[in-house]
């Protein structure tokens, strides 16, 4: 960890711990503050104060209720150099305020990741938390603006405040007024379930009578401008309601800065492609790759020489993939829509006659489609032309005679070709732009990255997550061992499997780490370079049903890395581990 703490030197830290909460009845002067609780299922707590110790697990929760003290940007090495995006942002720190964080963004607040290999990696420190004066005089509260929660979590990370993510606000609010924006935080519903209990569009008086008053103290974001009327802002579909000009938290914002130069990505996640240490002209499969970040790292890692193949399951996210490599103007990086838990095609499906959509290509992987997309588009092409003769040529067949086919409009015509052209539409057959893939071939692959959906608790800022249940963990937990399974197909003997989330739940990492090396005897953990995170967790944990959560054993924890978000590192919650891929008949 002595790394780890040498990495920060270069990102001051600005940020400080959160101060003891107050009571809800405090004084008016002390309600604008930020000073956030989050709040847990009372089970998962004690599962997680168990798993870390009562003040370590305190010191995370605190942790994840602030934004880290830096934003960490990925250099596209193939078109950029850190020196010269540094050089970049400095000039556009010094001409813009970069969302509004000018004075806060000075030089010497730029620098490099000083982890061996990683030095394309770029820091820009931010600063927080600051006080803000809102204004606030007896029996003259300020006016407000109420955003909710996954909107004000977006905010302490940089963003504006949007339209659709504000929940209520103060009457009379004219375009350019001062306003002091809040969060609404879930709270416990009477049928047990949580809510924020505020309808979209209440009128806010600042006084007692509020809707959830008292649950505001201390979740004031910051003070903003409004860039619309009240009633605007509740008949808008879009755009920025407040300019967020005055913030608790100030980190710089990226939007439309140097594109295809940079990725704003978080440091674990940029450690998790090194970690895979992929080679040019390997085949690598990300098996759930939006929105792309750790696809596009690893591409460029092998310098756009090879083949990655990025699958998810949702159309629009393979969408994003693929705009994202074009923009970063990587190459070797191929898209399909499949779902990662049939991410192994069934050897009877490609030599089943009855499912002629059905194909293997020479790579292993099974396309639904009679023909490549190339192949595909160049017969589309050849035969739009004679579609169009068919077409015409029936125009001037009277209905009835001649070889009995019917008349066709030119209308008709016209839409036949377009059809021809641009493919059926995003819900039907291919979805447009997106091939579909029904599985690859096992053994087919030299590295996997399983960078698993999870529980997400290691994202930072975080206010709530009382959602989390036991039985919820748990479930996760399932669906990714279901994965892993698929991924130890896909992997050849010889190669290496990486597994990765962004939560703090040990069920989800050390648990699947021990599920992994008691089922399958050929896969054992692997060194990982380069190594900021911590050890994993030694141990188990016995449930209220008698179940009990096997970890790591004592030796096996120094072999994964766990990022704690309490650490000096100041990172999200994450974890990787790292498998080599023995023979499969031993």
């Amino acid at each position: 960890m002595r790394k780890a703490r040498d990495l920060v030197k270069s990102v001051p830290r600005s940020f400080s711990t959160a101060r003891t909460p107050t009571p809800a009845q405090m004084d008016p002067s002390d309600r604008y503050c930020y000073n956030p609780v989050l709040r847990w299922n009372p089970q998962v707590e004690a599962y997680f104060s168990k798993a870390y110790g009562p003040h370590h697990f305190s010191r995370i929760t605190q942790a994840l209720a602030r934004p880290s003290c830096y934003s960490c940007i990925r250099v596209n090495t193939l078109k950029s150099t850190s020196d010269a995006v540094i050089e970049k942002l400095l000039a556009i720190i010094q001409e813009t305020e970069l969302g509004n964080t000018k004075k806060s963004l000075e030089t010497g607040s730029i620098s490099k990741c000083q982890l061996p290999g990683l030095d394309y990696v770029v820091f820009v420190r931010g600063s927080g938390p600051h006080t803000i004066e809102y204004g606030y005089e007896i029996d003259r509260p300020p006016k407000e603006v109420i955003v909710s929660r996954k909107c004000a979590e977006a905010v302490l990370r940089g963003a504006q405040v949007y339209v659709p993510g504000v929940l209520a606000c103060s009457s009379h609010v004219e375009k350019g007024d001062v306003v002091a924006v809040s969060v609404a935080v879930e709270q416990p519903g009477t049928d047990g379930g949580w809510g924020v209990g505020i309808t979209r569009g209440t009128v806010l008086q600042g006084q007692q009578t509020d809707p959830y008053h008292f649950e505001r103290n201390a979740l004031y974001i910051g003070q903003g401008a409004t860039m619309m009327s009240r009633a605007g802002i509740f008949r808008a579909s879009g755009g920025i309601a407040v300019d967020m000009n005055n913030r608790v938290f100030k980190l710089p914002s990226f939007h439309d800065v140097l594109e295809g130069e940079i990725f704003l990505q978080n440091l674990p996640s940029i450690v998790t492609a090194h970690a895979l240490d992929p080679q040019q002209d390997e085949r690598i499969l990300d098996m759930c790759a939006a929105p792309g970040g750790k696809t596009t790292a690893i591409a460029i890692l092998m310098k756009d020489q090879g083949e990655v193949i990025a699958v998810d399951r949702s159309h629009n996210k393979v969408m994003d993939i693929q705009k994202l490599a074009a923009e970063m103007g990587l190459h070797c990086i191929t898209t399909y829509k499949l779902d990662a838990l049939k991410a192994v095609c069934r050897s009877n499906e490609s030599n089943d006659m009855t499912t002629p959509s059905c194909r293997k290509d020479a790579e292993g992987v099974t396309l639904q489609s009679s023909d490549s997309p190339r192949l595909q588009m160049e017969k589309n092409q050849c035969s739009t032309e004679a579609f169009a003769a068919d077409f015409a040529c029936q125009e001037n067949v009277i209905n009835g005679e001649g070889n009995q086919r019917t008349y066709t409009s030119k209308a008709d015509i016209r839409k036949n070709i377009r059809r021809m052209r641009n493919g059926p539409g995003r819900n039907q057959g291919m979805g447009g732009r997106v091939e579909k893939s029904k599985g690859f071939s096992p053994n087919s692959f030299d590295r996997v990255l399983l960078d698993a959906p999870c529980s997400a608790l290691g994202l930072r800022p975080r206010l709530f997550a009382g959602e989390e249940t036991i039985e919820s963990l748990r479930n996760h937990a399932k669906y990714q061992r279901r994965m892993f399974d698929q991924a130890v197909q896909l992997v050849r003997p010889g190669g290496v499997i990486v597994y990765s989330t962004c939560t703090i739940n040990p069920g989800e990492n050390e648990a699947l780490v021990r599920y992994a090396l008691d089922t399958y005897k050929f896969l054992s953990l692997a060194s990982q370079h380069p190594r900021a995170g911590g050890p994993g967790l030694v141990g188990c944990f016995q449930f209220s049903d008698g179940y009990t959560e096997e970890w790591l054993r004592p030796g096996e924890e120094e072999l994964v890395q766990r990022f704690d978000p309490s650490s000096p590192l100041d990172t999200i919650g994450f974890f990787i581990a790292k498998f080599n891929v023995g023979p499969k008949d031993a």
